[in-house]
Parts: C-alpha cells; structure tokens; sequence
C-alpha cells in the first residue's frame, strides 16, 4: 500500500526543510519575496543577481531567516552563466527548486525602438533562461526522485498573456519574450518529466518592485482600477504560490501557467 494513502498532514505539506533552491534576480522585488519565503519555509537559498554588492548584502540580510548564500552574477553573459553554474556545482550536491525570475524591460515608441534594447530583453528574459536551465539540469536531477520531483519556476508575466491596454509604453520585446517564457515552460515540462523535474510558470500582475516603480508612482489608481480586484499584489501572494509550486503540495502540477493578477488578465 503506498504511503501516499494515509491520512494527509497538512501541517508539513507546504513544508521546503532540507530543500536547496536558486534564485535568480533574489535580491529585490518578486525574487527577494520568493526568496523570504523559501527560507521561512525551511529551505537553503541561493539568490543571483548583477550587481554583486546588492547581492551580498541582501543575501546577509536573509540569512536571519536562514541560510541564505550569494551567487551574484550577469546572467546575459555566457561567460558568468557558466561560473554561476560551476560554483553551484561546488557548493551544492544537488538542486531541488529553480526559479528563474532574473528578467528586463525596455520601452520605446514602435518607430524609435533599438535594436540593442530589444535584443537586451529577449537575451535576458528567454535565451538565458533556457541555457541556464539546461546547464542546471543534471544538479536538478540529482535531486529528483518519482514521488518528490525537482521543481522550475519560471516567472512570466500578465504581459505575456494579454496586451497591455492601460500602460501602453512600449514593451513590445518584454511582452513577446515573456509569451515565450509561458509557451517554453510547457515545452520543458514535456521534456523534463522522465527525469521527475515539474516546470511551471508563474504570470504576476503588478507587485511592488524596481521593474514596477516608475509605472505604479505615475499611474496605480489607474493600475488599480483596471484590476477586478482593485488593488496590486501582496508579497504574501507570490510567495504563496511559489511554495506551492515547490512543495509536496505541487508535486503533481506541471506545464501549467498560473496567474498571480487579481484577474487583469480576464479584463
């Protein structure tokens, strides 16, 4: 009789103890809010991010909450992709949880927009998460078995599920390459699943963070009004989702593309 048949114990079953997870662009907005909530959760944390004092810093900061540990690094650099990977490797026996949530914006009027920058965003957004991604995989499959797969979270946007009507600045490769990171998530969870790795994304609507700053100061009624719910996120919400994602209680969830937007994207 399997174990899975006894009574439920829901009291662990949200429960990250002994689990190792990275995350990328850990050190402010969304990915530091994952990041307070792995480490709450029991979890050893690894943050990355580009500006390597920042890094640190917020990786002592966390570590009040737990082991928190900076990997800080240019992840649109083939280069520091790979030394991310290889100190990974030094540091850790195995990865349990990826949360690719390192990502940037660029916006320009259609007639005006350079090249530079949409390249810029499409390398960050989606080429860098995919080779990091592969590079990762044999650590995630050291740390994946059948009844307790590895996890990858992807972090997408209500950007990539629907077009802006509010806020149109001008994101065009933003939106594009987060459609992709929705579409690519369902793609690697096909790929993935004999090696027991879940892949799942997470589309946020608007949370308080440096990529929503100068947006939600000019125009958050307007924000706020175009959302059912009538309000912007709670860090609460996104670590909510993302402890499910990474926990016993996702276990089966995998291809899935979940909305964090208190509805915009039905709007």
């Amino acid at each position: 009789v399997s174990a899975h048949n006894n009574a439920i114990d829901v009291s662990t079953l949200f429960d990250l103890t002994g689990k190792v997870a990275l995350v990328t662009g850990g050190s402010r907005g969304i990915g530091k809010m994952i990041a307070e909530g792995y480490l709450q959760a029991g979890a050893t944390v690894y943050i990355s991010s580009r500006k390597a004092a920042v890094c640190d810093q917020v990786a002592g900061e966390l570590s009040e909450l737990g082991p928190c540990h900076s990997l800080p690094a240019d992840l649109a650099n083939d280069a520091d992709r790979t030394r991310l990977v290889g100190e990974l490797t030094q540091r850790a026996e195995r990865l349990d949880i990826l949360v690719n949530n390192a990502g940037a914006a660029w916006g320009a009027p259609f007639t005006e927009f350079p090249e530079d920058g949409f390249r810029k965003v499409v390398e960050l957004n989606l080429t860098a998460l995919f080779f990091l991604t592969r590079d990762l995989t044999p650590l995630l499959i050291a740390g994946a078995s059948p009844d307790d797969p590895s996890r990858i979270i992807n972090i997408g946007s209500m950007d990539g599920l629907k077009i802006p009507t509010v806020l149109r600045t001008g994101t065009f490769p933003y939106s594009a390459s987060k459609a992709a990171v929705h579409h690519l998530t369902k793609a690697l969870a096909l790929e993935l699943a004999s090696n027991h790795i879940t892949v799942n994304a997470v589309a946020p609507g608007f949370f308080e963070s440096k990529m929503t700053e100068t947006p939600l100061a000019r125009f958050r009624k307007q924000i706020e009004q175009n959302c059912p719910l009538g309000r912007i996120g709670r860090p609460e919400e996104m670590v909510g989702i993302t402890v499910y994602l990474a926990s016993r209680a996702g276990a089966y969830t995998s291809g899935a593309v979940i909305p964090v937007d208190g509805g915009t994207q039905v709007t």
